[in-house]
């Protein structure tokens, strides 16, 4: 049955899908959290079920967004993230899609293992692990995994064996579906904590060389060139030597950026500052200038969350002895919408194609758009300022990279994802 008409907003900014320029419009929302009509439909049904409309000036409606990469180590008993927490994290960023890492205490390298879901209207994919037990030795069985539904084939945090990789470009077995690899090589990058850049060394950090990306990625690359038909997708570019050989490749793979890297960097950090500890590393300023640019032009497809949860215990670690990694769902859009558009001057449209349209094409699924019944929006403001908590995102993660009390500017006030209970309209 139809939901019955709830809220009725006119004056937003509607962000109907990919290119498509944003208009100014009016929506009807029902009870169930579904956009009912859009437009004059929407002013029509609302006034028969005889609504009061309320302006959303200043707010933008759009679809939800999309996490083509994330880790979750344990679903269930996990003191630092579960399965419910993260769809509770991911709901309350604004996130109906995200894209599960084969990583955990059980690699994904069965199809006996691709079980894991999300209530509607979430949605829960899952990477297939490129080799067995995720070692990067063995492959695992590809056709299997995604006959069971993986929505591409992943390896591990760095580049695995050459020959593996070979092999399962020839076999061929993963045709119409990503292969998400890390240009990284731990073995190159002498234990370094921040990227080898002038303010690293300044700093007195331990220096990860650009060569620890620089080199598998050429590798990479090569073996996109002699084999066109596959998809290989880069996890995580974050050097400007690594833009640059992507920007003078013939046949590149499509890449992804982690968003910390977009928003921090190794000169403006402050030393005690959380988000020092992510793999690949931070760079200088530089490097994330030019992440920047190759996402605006399209050199590199999507943001990635790459959420890897930390509990409290393993937070207190010195940074050097615990795991890479951040949380963050929550933070993302309003962070970046200060960053991207506030700083930068992107459009919303350029922000969302990074956020939303670029991942699902990363993943190969169809674009997310508005439309009469989805429960794929979300209503942005950009003006409130709020103080954060880690409480508010839902995570149970330890490692989110914001200090309790922190101001947030800009806040997701409603959304298809949560009950309209839930919503903070007022």
């Amino acid at each position: 049955m139809p939901s019955e008409p709830l809220l009725w907003l006119q004056q937003l900014t509607l962000l109907r899908g990919p290119q498509q320029p944003p208009e100014q419009g009016q929506v009807l929302l029902g009870a169930d959290g579904s956009l009912l009509a859009l437009g004059d439909a929407a002013a029509a049904l609302a006034a028969s079920a005889g609504l009061t409309p309320r302006s959303a000036e200043g707010m933008l409606l759009a679809p939800t967004l999309v996490d083509p990469h994330s880790a979750l180590d344990d679903p269930l008993l996990s003191r630092a993230e579960t399965l419910d927490s993260l769809a509770r994290a991911a709901a309350a960023g604004g996130y109906g899609q995200v894209a599960l890492l084969p990583w955990g205490e059980a690699p994904r390298d069965q199809p006996g293992m691709l079980h894991w879901q999300w209530p509607q209207p979430l949605q829960l994919h899952l990477w297939g692990s490129l080799s067995r037990a995720d070692e990067g030795h063995e492959l695992a069985p590809h056709q299997e995994l995604l006959g069971a539904g993986a929505v591409g084939l992943a390896s591990g945090p760095e580049l695995p064996a050459v020959p593996v990789l070979q092999r399962c470009l020839q076999l061929n077995e993963a045709a119409g579906h990503p292969l998400l690899v890390a240009p990284r090589l731990r073995s190159l990058a002498g234990g370094g904590l921040v990227r080898e850049r002038v303010e690293a060394l300044r700093a007195g950090w331990p220096i990860d060389p650009s060569a620890s990306e620089t080199l598998p990625l050429a590798t990479l690359i090569s073996l996109q060139q002699s084999h066109a038909q596959q998809q290989l997708v880069l996890m995580n570019v974050s050097t400007q030597e690594a833009v640059a050989a992507l920007d003078v490749a013939g046949l590149r793979p499509r890449a992804t950026v982690h968003w910390w890297h977009l928003l921090q960097d190794s000169g403006s950090q402050t030393p005690t500052a959380c988000g020092w500890r992510l793999e690949p590393p931070l760079g200088g300023p530089g490097d994330r200038s030019a992440l920047r640019e190759a996402l605006r032009s399209g050199l590199i497809s999507a943001i990635a969350v790459h959420h890897q949860a930390l509990d409290a215990e393993e937070e207190l670690l010195p940074i050097d002895q615990r795991r890479a990694g951040l949380a963050g769902h929550g933070l993302v859009l309003p962070l970046l919408w200060h960053e991207l558009i506030g700083r930068y001057h992107w459009s919303p449209s350029e922000l969302w194609q990074a956020l939303c349209w670029g991942p699902s094409s990363v993943l190969g699924r169809p674009a997310e758009v508005l439309q009469s019944g989805s429960r794929s929006w979300l209503l942005f403001d950009p003006e409130p300022s709020w103080s954060w908590t880690p409480q508010h995102s839902g995570s149970l993660a330890a490692n989110q990279p914001l200090a309790p009390g922190s101001t947030v500017v800009g806040l997701i006030r409603a959304s298809g994802l949560q009950p309209p209970a839930q919503w903070q309209l007022d």
